[in-house]
C-alpha cells in the first residue's frame, strides 16, 4: 500500500513580506513565516518598531530585514517591489479601523480606512502578483480581511465595507491569478487581543457584548493566527484559493 504524503508546512527557500508587521498581528506573521524557515520582509511606517522586530528575528537564528514604508503611498511599494526578487508569500495586513456611528462618520475617516485596507491592499497584491509572473513563480497572497467581512456591528459602517470590498477583491483576484498558481485567500479573525483593540476592549460593556457572540468564549491570541497564516503560506494548503478562513472563535457560525 501507498501511504500518501504529508505536504510539507516548511518554507525554507521563500521569500515573504508582512505589512502592519512592527507590532500586533503583523509581528505575529512575520514570526511564524520565520520560524518555518521564510525569509521574511517586515513593512511598517514605524521605522524603530519595524527594525526592532526585524533585529528579534535574527537574533533568534531567523532571517529577517525590514522596510520602513507607508503603504498607502503605492508609487513607492510598487518601486520596492519591482526592484527586489519576487516574494512568495504576502501577508497583506496594514489596516486601521475608527469606530463610529455612521452618522458620525466624516470624509476624512472614510477615505482613511478605505485607503489603508482596501486602495493600498489592492495594489500592493497587484504589485507582488506582477512580479511573480514576470518570475514564473508561484505564489500565495494572503489578505487579512476579519469577521467584519462577512457581518455587521454597529459602529464599524465604513471598516465592514472595507473588509466585505477585500473579500470581493481576493475571491476576483484568485480568479485571474490562478492559471499562473498564485493563490489568493483571506484571514477573517474576531476581536484579538493586539494594541489596536485594546482601547475598543476597555469601553464599557463591549468585552461583554464581544464574548456573547464568540462561541469559544474568549477572545483570540496572536498564536491564534499564527497557524493560519502559515497554513495558508504554504504547499498544505495547495489547492485552497479564493477562500476566507474563519479564526473568529464561532462568531459568524450564527
Amino acid at each position: 500500500m501507498d501511504l500518501p504524503r504529508m505536504p510539507s508546512f516548511s518554507l525554507q527557500g521563500r521569500r515573504a513580506l508582512v505589512t502592519g508587521a512592527g507590532r500586533g498581528i503583523g509581528l505575529g506573521a512575520a514570526t511564524a513565516l520565520a520560524e518555518a524557515g521564510a525569509h521574511v520582509t517586515l513593512v511598517a511606517r514605524s521605522s524603530d518598531e519595524v527594525a526592532q522586530a526585524a533585529e528579534e528575528l535574527s537574533g533568534k537564528g531567523l532571517s529577517a530585514d525590514h522596510v520602513a514604508l507607508d503603504v498607502t503611498r503605492t508609487g513607492m511599494v510598487a518601486s520596492l517591489i519591482a526592484e527586489r526578487p519576487a516574494y512568495d508569500i504576502l501577508v497583506n495586513n496594514a489596516g486601521v479601523n475608527r469606530p463610529k456611528p455612521t452618522l458620525s462618520v466624516s470624509e476624512d475617516d472614510f477615505d482613511t480606512i478605505m485607503g489603508l485596507n482596501v486602495r493600498a491592499s489592492f495594489f500592493l497584491a497587484q504589485a507582488v502578483a506582477r512580479r511573480l509572473i514576470e518570475a514564473g513563480q508561484r505564489g500565495s497572497i494572503i489578505n487579512m480581511s476579519s469577521q467584519m467581512g462577512h457581518v455587521g456591528a454597529a459602529g464599524r459602517s465604513v471598516y465592514c465595507a472595507s473588509k466585505f470590498a477585500v473579500e470581493g477583491m481576493t475571491k476576483v483576484m484568485a480568479i485571474e491569478f490562478g492559471p499562473h498558481n498564485i493563490r489568493v485567500n483571506t484571514i477573517c479573525p474576531t476581536f484579538i487581543e493586539t494594541a489596536m483593540t485594546e482601547d475598543t476592549l476597555k469601553a464599557p460593556g463591549v468585552r461583554e457584548a464581544v464574548l456573547s457572540k464568540i462561541r469559544i468564549g474568549r477572545t483570540g491570541r496572536l498564536e491564534d493566527l499564527m497557524g493560519a497564516v502559515l497554513y495558508l503560506a504554504c504547499d498544505a494548503s495547495a489547492l485552497v484559493t479564493g477562500s476566507a478562513l474563519m479564526v473568529d472563535g464561532g462568531w459568524t457560525a450564527g
